[in-house]
C-alpha cells in the first residue's frame, strides 16, 4: 500500500531510514530489509554529503522501488535554488519516486521575549514554486515536461517545545500545510506528556504527525548524541536506564517499547531512526508489536 494511501486511511503508519551506502551495493542493503518486508510503510533515504563523499540517494530509492519497497526521497531547501531543487525533484520523479521529505541541513535558532528556540525551516515559498511547476507539467522557466509530476510531501518540524511555543514555528506549518503537506515530521521525541501539548497545537492544522523515534543502545551513544548532535536530546532518564542495565540490549528496547506505547494514541505513526542497527529493527518492531505479519 502507498504511503499517501495509509495516510488517507488513518492507519497507524511506521517508516525508517537507511543512509546510501558508500562501501556496498545497494542491493545488498535491501538483503538486509527483508526481515521487515511487509512491515514499513516508507523507508526514508536522506541525501549524503559528509566530508566530500556523496552517496548515490536517488539509486538506493530507485533499488527500493524496484524491490517493492515505498522509498521516500529526503531532500534539503536551504542551500538550492529553484533550478537545483527542479533538478532534484525531477531526477527523483524519473526513477518513480512519489513520496518527498523536506528538511533544511540543520537548525535555525530564533528567540522571543522567553527564550531562545530551535525549530526546522523549510523554504516554503521556493518549495511551493518549483511544485506548482511540476504538478502543471513545466519547468520553472516554461519549459514543457513528458509528464506532471506529483508528490507526497512530508515536512520536518521540532516538536520539543516546553510550555511556550513560538509563533513563527505554527507560522511555517501553517505555510507548509497550504502547499500541501501530507503530514509532518516531528524530531526525536523522548517525553510523551511533552509531546502531547504540540499534538493539541498541532491538531488544527489537520494533518497526520508522524514521530521520530530513535533506537538508542548504549548511554555512550546518547551523550554522543547530546554533545555533537543537540545538547539535551537524550533525556537524562534514558542515558541513566541505559548505564545502569545489566542488560543493554533489553534495557534499550524497553526505553523503544515504552516511549512507542506512549505515542500510539497521539499520533498517526512513528518514524524509527535505527541509528545504524538496521539489521535489529524487527526485535524492536517484535517488542512493541508494530504491524506483526
Amino acid at each position: 500500500m502507498k504511503l499517501k494511501e495509509s495516510l488517507d486511511k488513518k492507519k497507524f503508519v511506521v517508516t525508517s531510514e537507511i543512509q546510501p551506502p558508500i562501501d556496498e551495493r545497494p542491493e545488498e542493503l535491501v538483503k538486509r530489509l527483508e526481515l521487515v518486508r511487509g512491515r514499513i510503510d516508507g523507508l526514508t533515504v536522506p541525501e549524503l554529503d559528509l566530508e566530500g563523499i556523496v552517496g548515490d540517494t536517488l539509486k538506493v530509492c530507485q533499488t527500493l522501488k524496484e524491490n517493492r519497497f515505498e522509498a521516500i526521497y529526503q531532500t534539503t531547501t536551504r542551500e538550492k535554488n529553484r533550478l537545483q531543487l527542479q533538478k532534484d525533484l525531477l531526477s527523483a520523479h524519473e526513477t518513480g519516486v512519489d513520496n518527498l521529505l523536506v528538511f533544511t541541513e540543520d537548525y535555525r535558532i530564533t528567540g522571543d521575549s522567553l527564550q531562545e528556540m530551535m525549530f526546522f525551516h523549510v523554504d516554503s515559498g521556493k518549495l511551493n514554486s518549483v511544485l506548482e511547476h511540476l504538478r502543471e507539467g513545466h519547468t520553472v522557466d516554461g519549459k514543457e515536461l513528458p509528464a506532471k509530476a506529483e508528490f507526497t510531501i512530508g515536512s520536518g518540524v521540532e516538536s520539543k517545545w516546553g510550555k511556550n511555543v513560538p509563533d513563527q514555528e505554527m507560522k511555517e506549518m501553517e505555510e507548509m500545510t497550504k502547499i500541501g503537506t501530507g503530514y509532518f515530521l516531528t524530531t526525536p521525541v523522548f517525553d510523551v506528556r511533552l509531546f502531547e501539548r504540540f499534538v493539541r497545537l498541532a491538531d488544527s492544522f489537520h494533518v497526520p504527525i508522524i514521530a521520530e523515534v530513535m533506537i538508542l543502545r548504549t548511554a555512550g551513544m546518547a551523550q554522543f548524541l547530546n554533545r555533537h548532535l543537540k545538547s539535551g536530546l537524550v533525556p537524562d532518564w534514558v542515558i541513566q536506564r541505559l548505564a545502569k542495565a545489566k542488560d543493554r540490549e533489553q534495557a534499550s528496547i524497553e526505553v523503544f517499547v515504552e516511549i512507542v506505547s506512549g505515542l500510539k494514541d497521539l499520533c498517526q505513526g512513528i518514524h524509527i531512526i535505527t541509528v545504524g542497527a538496521e539489521e535489529k529493527l524487527k526485535i524492536y518492531l517484535d517488542a512493541a508489536k508494530l504491524k506483526r505479519l
